[in-house]
This record gives structure tokens, C-alpha cells and sequence, in this order.
């Protein structure tokens, strides 16, 4: 948590933004595993946590903006919760260290919430994502899940305020950046021929765990860096083998950090791995370099795809005109997502509350294949925190379908890409902080250039 003063002004901005009404705001409960007393990890909702910075299950929150109120509701632990979970502070005295000073056991806030539906007040709460979200506003205000589409002032308005990153969350976010960063310098350093991909795994599961954080995300580590999210961790690694892996380190803070990295499983990359290592070095540092405050990060996307595309071309993969290629959607065959994302509280930060919100400002996105998953569009501003993701990969149902449909034969030449149907996926990634001038990387460095590897194997 950080001081009661920061959440005091977090709601004292949210409330003058939005102006009148009642904000609704859902904490997340435990949530079984196989049996309701065997739990998943508890994990609170990011937007629960910026406002109130309570990481307890069973609280849900009201700011009533009409009536000047700040509750929190959720019931006092009782002598069988003490036995099993020991000594904590009362919810009065969790409350007080973030500024509440008025609590209710929880059964109240559904009368509190008729209450103001009978003055007529208007009741903000932000898209639901999980069951139980779901349940308690069908059961609170009867409103059926197909219709909890969220209200859009709260939306635009928490989004206006998490998309800034403080100082002090800067501090929390390069922290989890410089733990995550550890965990790919251990992974590439203990990556042999011979090992199994949940054996590397473990190696960054335990840097994880030594400092004191979760893992942000389920750690993508594989020989298969075709399929982009592959969780699956029980190939044996060969010689010959990439191994991709995308992995980051979450805070008790809840803040995190998200960073990729390619490593040659033999201690050098072939002829072949590095001429396209260095193509997706090359879209990495000449998106790193775009980096400014005002560009759009869509643009940046742009000419990472197009840095590829006259990669390609000297590999005899693609031809024609690059603007061209990218703007049609040719590029996406190798590159079929995004740039990146912004990052915070959440891995992807705020994504439960929509890319139209986030990072479109409510534009609308393309719908063409690739460019419809670049989550990050609008221009850059100072306090933005976001990833920098650029990938090449080779997907051999992707390339089939395409080639049957001889798709983009203008850009393609799918004989030559035949070659490299078994070759795999290569993608890089790094955390940057938009500041007044530029733009700085977040984080320790990992290792970048094929040199830079090659020297850790």
C-alpha cells in the first residue's frame, strides 16, 4: 500500500471527473480451485486496489458523490477465521490506513444500493469480468449480465487517471521489472539441449518467488514459439531448438513487470536463426527509437511491421512494396500481432475495462487480421508505461490457409516460406516509461542483440 494521502487523492480526482452519482466498486472474493476451501491464488481486482489499496477478499466499496460518502463494506473476521488465518487488523482499522472512515457489514450495501435507486440516483459500476461480479449486480440492481455493460464516465475516468503512472507507482512497476529481468537472464543462462521446458520454468518460478513476487501472467516458456500464448510446458528442449519465453513478476503491491526473450537452445544461434533474430532485433530498436511523446502508437506498430517486411525481402520471403504490404495486412502472415500494451496493476493494465477505452480513446479498431490485436493506438503521453513486443513467427496452419487462398501472392512468395514452415517464433520484449523528452526502458537490461545472448549460453 502506499500512503492513506494517495488514496484519499485518487477518489478526490475520481469523484470531481465524474461529478455526481454513486460508484460502485467490486472487490473479488476467494475462488475455489476444486473445493470452495482450496483456493486459487487470491488476486484483488486492479481498479479496487488503486482506489483503496485493500488486498482482502470479500469487500466491496461506494463512493456516493451526492451524499460526500466513502464506505467500505465487508464483515469483521470472527474466532473461527482468527484460528485458521491468525491475528489481522479489524476492517474499521484496514479502512482508516487508506482514508475510509466509515465501514458496514457487507449485507448492506444491497439496501444502501436500493436506497439510492429509490432517490432516483444514478449507480456507475465498471464492466464485470468474473461470475461472481456478474451474480452480485443481477442480485444488487437486476440488471441481467448480457445488459452489464458498465458505465462509460466511470470507465473514461478511472482509464484517465491509471494511465498516468505516478512516481511512486513508477518505483513499485521498475521494481517488478527488474525481477523479471532476473528471471530471463536465469532462464537463458540455464537453458541446455537435454532439459525439459518446466525445468526452465522452475528456474524463473524460483527467482520469483525469492523476491517475494507472483508470476504476472502464466509463464509462456517453449520450443513452440509458433503458438503465440503456449502454456504448455512439457517438451523436451533439442538441440537446434528456439526457445521463446514470455514471462514477468507480479508485486504484493500488485504491480507488474512483462518481458520476452529468444534464446538459441545450442550456446550460438544458426546462420538461419540469426538472420531472422536480427530482423526482429532490428523492428525492437527501431520501435525503441520511435519512442516520443505525441507519436501514435499505431504508427510505431507501422514501422516496426514495415522494418520486417524489408527484412523479409532480403530473405526472399517477401517483396513489393513494404508501406504497401503493411498497410494491406501482407505483414501479418509473420507478425499477426500487436506492438504492445499498456501494463500496470494489470499485466495488461485496465483490460478488463476495454482497448476501445484504453488505447483507442474510444475509436474504433481495425478488424483487419494482425492490426485488429495492437491493444496500445493513441498517441504517446508522458506518465504512459506499455510494452514493446515485436515478434516473427512461423505458423504452419496460418501459412497453409493463406497459400490455399493465395493471399497477398502480390507480397508473399510462399515457395520460399515453405522452407521455413518448422522454424518457429522469435519475439523480444521490454517495459518503457513515455517521459517529457522521450521514453526510458523499465527494468534491469536482458540481454538484446544476438551477441548479447550468445554471451550468457
Amino acid at each position: 500500500m502506499f500512503t492513506k494521502e494517495t488514496y484519499v487523492q485518487r477518489r478526490a480526482q475520481l469523484k470531481k471527473t465524474i461529478g455526481s452519482g454513486v460508484l460502485l466498486f467490486l472487490g473479488n472474493d476467494e475462488q475455489g480451485l476444486n473445493y470452495e476451501d482450496n483456493t486459487f491464488r487470491y488476486r484483488q481486482d486492479s481498479t479496487f486496489l488503486y482506489y483503496f489499496g485493500l488486498s482482502f477478499a470479500g469487500l466491496s466499496a461506494i463512493i456516493d458523490i451526492d451524499e460526500d460518502k466513502e464506505i467500505i463494506f465487508g464483515d469483521e473476521l470472527t474466532i473461527d477465521h482468527i484460528v485458521w488465518m491468525g491475528t489481522q487488523p479489524t476492517l474499521h482499522e484496514k479502512a482508516s490506513a487508506v482514508g475510509i472512515s466509515e465501514t458496514r457489514p457487507f449485507a448492506d450495501i444491497v439496501s444502501y444500493l436500493h436506497k439510492v435507486v429509490q432517490m432516483g440516483q444514478t449507480i456507475h459500476y465498471l464492466p464485470p469480468y468474473r461470475a461472481e461480479h456478474k451474480l452480485k449486480l443481477m442480485d444488487w440492481l437486476g440488471v441481467p449480465p448480457a445488459r452489464q455493460e458498465g458505465s462509460v464516465p466511470f470507465i473514461r475516468a478511472v482509464v484517465a487517471q491509471r494511465n498516468y503512472k505516478s512516481a511512486e507507482e513508477i518505483v513499485e512497476i521498475e521494481k517488478a521489472c527488474d525481477v523479471t529481468a532476473d528471471m530471463h537472464i536465469t532462464a537463458m543462462k540455464v537453458l541446455r539441449p537435454g532439459m525439459y521446458e518446466y525445468e526452465v520454468v522452475a528456474e524463473m518460478s524460483r527467482i520469483a518467488e525469492m523476491n517475494n513476487c507472483e508470476l504476472s501472467f502464466a509463464t509462456i516458456a517453449t520450443i513452440n514459439g509458433q503458438t503465440l500464448h503456449n502454456h504448455y510446458h512439457g517438451n523436451e528442449v533439442k538441440p537446434g531448438d528456439l526457445f521463446l519465453i514470455d514471462a514477468g513478476a507480479e508485486l504484493p503491491s500488485g504491480y507488474c513487470g512483462d518481458m520476452s526473450s529468444t534464446v538459441p537452445a545450442d550456446k550460438t544461434f544458426t546462420s538461419r536463426q540469426r538472420a531472422v533474430y536480427e530482423i526482429q532485433n532490428a523492428m525492437h530498436l527501431e520501435a525503441v527509437k520511435a519512442l516520443c511523446p505525441g507519436i501514435p502508437y499505431m504508427k510505431v506498430y507501422e514501422l516496426s511491421a514495415q522494418v520486417m517486411v524489408e527484412g523479409l525481402k532480403e530473405l526472399g520471403l517477401m517483396k513489393g512494396n513494404a508501406e504497401d504490404a503493411v498497410r494491406e495486412g501482407a505483414h501479418a502472415l509473420f507478425y499477426p500481432h500487436g506492438l504492445g500494451h499498456m501494463m500496470g496493476l494489470d499485466v495488461h493494465d485496465m483490460e478488463n475495462l476495454g482497448e476501445l477505452w484504453v488505447g483507442y480513446d474510444g475509436q474504433p479498431k481495425s478488424t483487419q487480421f494482425g492490426r485488429k490485436s495492437q491493444r496500445l493506438a493513441i498517441p504517446l503521453e508522458p506518465g504512459f508505461v506499455f510494452t514493446v513486443e515485436p515478434g516473427i513467427y512461423f505458423i504452419p496452419e496460418l501459412i497453409d490457409l493463406w497459400k490455399g487462398e493465395k493471399k497477398f501472392a502480390d507480397f508473399i512468395n510462399y515457395d520460399k516460406v515453405e522452407e521455413y514452415r518448422d522454424f518457429g517464433g522469435i519475439r523480444n520484449e521490454e517495459d518503457y516509461l513515455v517521459t517529457e523528452t522521450g521514453a526510458r526502458r523499465l527494468g534491469k537490461k536482458i540481454p538484446l542483440t544476438p551477441e548479447e545472448v550468445e554471451a550468457l549460453r
